[in-house]
């Protein structure tokens, strides 16, 4: 049986050099595309990309290819099936990207995409928006998928499941599993949209946290008002709004919605060992990230405040004037945009509930209060034990030498819950991505050698898995 796994990474690795140069310049093409779904400008970007994706599986040689219409923009759905008595891997992905704001900051065009070695990457790496997450990753499977086509050593049925909404909470993809249940009835679903410890050391992503994203906004005058005439007499939103905030936490940075730990699930000491021995060093976090200290709930460390525990964080407040020189005014209403990261047992919406009740209650007079939730999701854990984890273990130890480390992500993918809930399947979450990479930020790139990894080990994957499953 190990010789029969080192020829299958032999061919694959030949395969993968052959076809370098022409996998690159396919996924450049692919992140020209600015399919931002949170902006309504890129509308035909979005779709443009769809159509993109459902020719690039048509290519890879899905027999059966389809843009799902939705209520917004289209799910892009393939499928392969060889023989209907095999397993059935169903893979997910994302074709819609973040903005590219703030633009200033990048040091190459966001949707120019170009390759830049660094310190990290020493090999390249593709600079551009959707780059990491998740172009980049989701194309590793189409490739893989093309090798095994391509070789005739497709051990199982493959389907594919390309949603265009995952950054704006893919509303739409809810809408299409509660409606498609057969159509994508699977044994197991495979996702890359999370990272990995090192390019020496894999990881799998055994937890991610859930999110509830609202909306708050403070009223005060009728209209913006001279500071000079009125400041001191009435409220002032923008200053009313930062006092509400800061409240929100104490001083231990522990959130004081009343009820929002209920149902936290708290760690036994041995699982937090265990998540202890996965490799992290404080002052190289500090140093990435050019920060004199760390900062967080007291009594947890840094790894566990960002993967274990919940948090809320303003992701944007605005009021008044913000233009260049000076406007004295004080301005009718602020704005905040403030997301929850929540940990498994805590249900989205019950945490909204918690949160809009207590942000109405502390508002003070003068002064009224909107909160608008906008979208969430609930956390998940997966076991070690099942087949799938130990397939994507095997693979990962077949390509980078050591096994993999099982690890909580700080991120959300929410539909991750709603696949378990709709389809009853464990899905695994094999990233290959770095926390380097610069997701949802100015100059987020992924690495030549991550994404040549990620198709190399996919197709082992899906041999492990067919053979454990046996």
């Amino acid at each position: 049986m190990t010789i029969y796994i080192y020829t299958i990474m032999d061919t694959i690795k030949q395969y993968v050099q052959k076809n370098k140069e022409r996998f690159i310049s396919e996924l450049i093409e692919l992140l020209k595309i600015p399919s931002v779904s949170a902006d309504t400008a890129y509308s035909q970007d979005v779709i443009d990309t769809a159509e993109a994706v459902k020719k690039s599986l048509e290519n890879a040689g899905c027999d059966f290819v389809e843009l799902c219409e939705t209520p917004g923009y289209p799910i892009v759905y393939g499928e392969k099936i060889i023989n209907k008595e095999l397993p059935t891997i169903l893979v997910y992905g994302h074709y819609d990207v973040q903005p590219p704001d703030p633009m200033e900051l990048w040091t190459s065009p966001p949707f120019e995409p170009v390759i830049k070695t660094t310190d990290i990457h020493p090999e390249g790496a593709i600079f551009a928006r959707g780059a990491c997450d998740d172009k980049g990753q989701m194309y590793m499977h189409v490739k893989a998928f093309e090798y095994m086509i391509q070789n005739n050593c497709l051990p199982c049925n493959v389907k594919f499941m390309i949603e265009g909404e995952e950054e704006i909470g893919s509303k739409s993809l809810s809408w299409f599993v509660e409606r498609n249940q057969e159509k994508l009835k699977n044994d197991v679903i495979l996702i890359s949209d999370t990272g990995m410890i090192s390019n020496q050391q894999p990881s799998i992503t055994t937890g991610l946290r859930g999110l509830s994203y609202v909306e708050v906004e403070v009223t005060g005058p009728n209209r913006d008002l001279h500071s000079g005439l009125y400041g001191g007499a009435v409220a002032n939103p923008i200053n009313v709004l930062s006092k509400m905030i800061a409240s929100l936490h104490d001083e231990n940075n522990h959130i004081t919605i009343p009820g929002f730990y209920d149902n936290v699930a708290e760690l036994s000491l041995e699982e937090r060992a265990e998540m202890a021995k996965a490799p992290f060093s404080l002052e190289n976090y500090k140093k990435a990230l050019n920060l004199t200290d760390v900062y967080g709930e007291k009594g947890y460390t840094t790894n566990e405040r960002n993967s274990i525990r919940p948090t809320l964080d303003v992701n944007g407040i605005w009021g008044g004037y913000t233009g260049e020189g000076a406007k004295t005014v004080i301005a009718s209403k602020a704005f905040a945009k403030i997301s929850m990261r929540l940990v498994p047992n805590q249900d989205w919406e019950t945490i909204t509930t918690l949160f809009t009740n207590h942000f109405l209650s502390i508002a003070p007079t003068g002064v009224s209060v909107k909160v608008t939730p906008h979208h969430g999701g609930q956390g998940y854990v997966t076991p070690i034990d099942s087949i799938g984890y130990q397939a994507a273990n095997k693979a990962y130890t077949e390509t980078f030498g050591v096994p993999a480390i099982p690890v909580r992500s700080g991120g959300s993918i929410p539909i991750v819950a709603l696949f378990e809930k709709e389809l009853k399947s464990k899905t695994i979450l094999m990233g290959f991505g770095l926390d380097s990479d610069a997701i949802h930020s100015p100059n987020e790139h992924f690495g030549i050698f991550n994404y040549l990894k990620g198709i190399e080990t996919i197709p082992l994957f899906y041999n492990y898995f067919v053979e454990l499953s046996k």
